[in-house]
């Protein structure tokens, strides 16, 4: 039992220690500046950010930098969580956003993956609450089909993930606008030129994920209309296909979308 001199001692030792500490700065692991507004004891102190959030701490944890801020730009120096009722447990929400930044603000990945170069991500999304939110109103299923973010079929050569851009397609859908700009060449899109024949081929995927064969030219842009003839048609057979199960903003893209020679 702590008599009455021994208590008078551990109260003057907090004293002291809330005179010399109370104010005290210091950066969590992330950089965020945060200082001690309120000292009871080393057990209980009140730390505020720089950028305004306050949080109840332990003075060991403040000292080592272990105080967490839902507002650090852990994601590619980007994305945070926020404040809310959405975490990083649901996984589903988490990896959709964290992949999404991930294509746009991850250096290594856009060397490799050249269509996102330039791409952004809006503000609003950088909050995980609020991508998290837009993701439980629009998310939906097709059977067993993946669902894939998409940026640019509702607005063509778009660049900017946003929630007037985005919209989830099903996978089979979502394969039919990738283009594979590395196998290219300088050549239009949907052709290629085949030595054996010496005229240039016309090519597109069938939509079940097979390469075929729509003819031959000796004029490339003919090659290229033939493909773009395909594909039109292509698209519309698929969004017809998947009309009663997508948004109808999704359907509408995909009827009116033009493939251009510049693709």
């Amino acid at each position: 039992m702590i008599n009455k001199k021994q208590k008078s001692v551990n109260i003057k030792k907090i004293e002291k220690q809330r005179n010399e500490r109370l104010g005290l700065c210091n950066n969590n692991k992330n950089g965020n500046e945060m200082t001690i507004i309120e000292y009871i004891n080393s057990a209980n102190i009140t730390v505020k950010f720089k950028d305004g959030y306050i949080t109840k701490t332990k003075y060991k944890h403040f000292k080592n930098g272990q105080v967490r801020n839902p507002y650090d730009k852990i994601i590619f120096n980007v994305g945070y969580v926020g404040k809310g009722k959405y975490n990083s447990t649901n996984k589903q929400i988490y990896v959709v956003w964290t992949s999404m930044l991930k294509r746009c603000y991850n250096t290594k990945y856009i060397s490799e993956h050249h269509t996102y170069k330039d791409c952004e991500v809006c503000e609003e999304w950088h909050n995980f609450q609020n991508f998290a939110h837009w993701f439980d109103k629009n998310y939906y299923t097709v059977s067993d089909e993946k669902m894939n973010l998409d940026k640019d079929i509702l607005h063509k050569g778009n660049k900017r993930y946003s929630p007037e851009n985005c919209v989830f397609v099903p996978y089979n859908i979502n394969l039919l606008f990738i283009k594979h700009d590395k196998n290219r060449e300088s050549y239009p899109i949907g052709v290629y030129y085949d030595k054996k024949y010496n005229k240039y081929a016309s090519m597109c995927c069938n939509g079940y994920g097979k390469q075929i064969i729509l003819g031959y030219s000796i004029d490339v842009k003919q090659a290229f209309y033939t493909y773009k003839h395909y594909k039109e048609q292509l698209i519309k057979q698929i969004a017809d296909k998947y009309k009663q199960y997508i948004p109808q903003k999704l359907y509408d893209a995909m009827y009116i979308y033009k493939i251009e020679i510049t693709d």
